[in-house]
């Protein structure tokens, strides 16, 4: 065959974390074309928000799917994705090279790929030659990054391998008691320098072991990154996909980039609502359970009505279908208005006004006085 192409540069695979002080705040939304991402817990450009997930929950088909359609509005051409599957099953690796040549998602994506069967010094290598050749294409390329990092409960579980071979003192769980640095050697290579164009953003994904989130793996990354997304074992039951648990997820960076010039005005007020009332009508459920729907108010009728709708419409949503910002918030308003206007305390009556859908309201039985 050919001879490999020229380097132009030789970097550390272990790279540098940025400087505090050469640290840009991240303001910048991706819009991942996913709605309860988009719509309730948006990514930033330059944040690491990882994917709490379990055995046999979708986030393969998830990590897929946000590595299809994710893009920066207004900087498409200088989008890329490096996605870095750590410890993969032949299956799973073979489900995602077919998918993204299916796709085309191959034009702006590279892929570094450890299967189960390569050796563990490779594993432990991985994200970090994924993380170097971001560096690269957003610090010398002014490339904006998304880095999809799956699975990095493999990465862990080859961490602890590695460190007994070597005999070392094992700490929580038979894991390395170096573990919360290690993480953070990988998940802090990430952000926005004011010297610099490219920006790179994580989107590490890592499976619970028996959905113990409590588990060393996502307690010690919870700690580091900024927000979780937390998949549901009963949404997915359901057939809900992507099966995410609303009130388990959250984004610490969305607050600063949403609203009017970034997604839209009534962003962040109809985000809050969606996830207040959601969180009330959980509650109905329960109380539905002990006495009876037709024991319920209305109102609390409603609630049970709205929480249906927001799962089937919100939540839900095809593998191959893609939202935008405003067709995730127009879909937030129709499920938000089958609620009384009244109910809506999260959301100021000016915005209220222009997008609530009276006839929503009006078109579902069982209104009361």
């Amino acid at each position: 065959g050919m001879p490999l192409p020229p380097a132009e540069e030789y970097l550390d695979i272990n790279g540098e974390p940025l400087n505090p002080y050469a640290r840009e705040y991240p303001e910048e939304p991706i819009e991942t074309g996913v709605s309860v991402i988009d719509g309730l817990n948006t990514m930033v450009r330059g944040q690491k928000l990882p994917i709490f997930s379990g055995t046999g929950l979708p986030h393969n088909m998830l990590a897929a799917q946000v590595a299809r359609q994710a893009t920066v509005r207004g900087h498409e051409e200088e989008f890329a994705i490096i996605f870095a599957a750590i410890g993969l099953k032949s299956e799973d690796a073979l489900f995602f090279l077919n998918e993204f040549r299916r796709t085309g998602a191959l034009r702006r994506l590279v892929m570094v790929l450890n299967l189960a069967n390569d050796p563990i010094a490779e594993r432990v290598l991985t994200p970090r030659t994924a993380l170097t050749i971001a560096e690269y294409l957003a610090w010398y390329r002014d490339y904006h990054v998304l880095v999809i990092l799956t699975d990095m409960t493999n990465y862990a579980e080859g961490l602890r391998e590695l460190s007994s071979s070597k005999g070392e003192l094992p700490g929580r769980r038979g894991y390395p008691g170096y573990m919360y640095t290690d993480f953070a050697t990988i998940y802090e290579r990430t952000g926005k320098a004011k010297s610099k164009k490219g920006s790179i953003t994580q989107f590490p994904i890592l499976t619970m072991p028996h959905d113990d989130i409590t588990h060393p793996i996502p307690d010690l990354t919870g700690y580091i990154t900024e927000g979780q997304l937390v998949l549901s074992r009963t949404l997915w039951g359901k057939g809900i996909y992507p099966p995410f648990d609303v009130i388990m997820s959250l984004s610490r960076l969305m607050k600063d980039a949403v609203g009017e010039g970034k997604t839209r005005d009534d962003h962040k007020y109809v985000a809050n609502q969606l996830i207040a009332a959601y969180s009330r009508a959980l509650d109905i459920r329960n109380l539905a359970i002990l006495v009876g729907e037709t024991n319920l108010s209305w109102r609390e009728r409603r609630y049970l009505r709205f929480a249906d709708q927001f799962e089937r419409k919100f939540i839900a949503q095809g593998y191959y279908e893609r939202r935008t910002f405003e067709q995730t918030l127009d879909i937030a308003w129709d499920v938000i208005s089958i609620l009384p206007e009244d109910e809506l305390t999260n959301i100021p009556p000016d915005v209220s006004k222009r997008y609530y859908r009276r006839f929503v309201f009006e078109s579902v039985g069982d209104v009361g006085v």
